[in-house]
């Protein structure tokens, strides 16, 4: 998944998640609970991997040019969200073989 697609879900469920507040006339409870979603995802999104995940970025590195390039990036704090798009970026590459 795309990060334009994932932020485009994020921002209808927060639109719904409005409408839903704006019947049930709980506004600021609606919002405080987005407010404290979003916080939550991007947290976790931007966080640094467990240092196995390293070991697993090693065994990645130097197969494929494009995935080495994502891993020459995202080096030397890997995040979370960067580490799936070096997954993705792998996997693509091994199922093309």
């Amino acid at each position: 998944m795309s990060l334009a697609l994932l932020l485009g879900i994020g921002i209808v469920v927060t639109i719904i998640f409005h409408f839903i507040g704006v019947y049930a006339g709980a506004k600021k409870i609606v919002w405080t609970a987005i407010v404290l979603i979003w916080t939550g995802v991007i947290l976790v999104a931007t966080s640094e991997v467990k240092p196995k995940a390293y070991s697993e970025i090693k065994k990645m590195q130097g197969k494929y040019e494009e995935t080495d390039k994502l891993i020459k990036e995202a080096m030397p704090k890997v995040s979370l969200y960067e580490l799936i798009e070096i997954k993705k970026s792998y996997l693509e590459h091994t199922n093309r073989e």
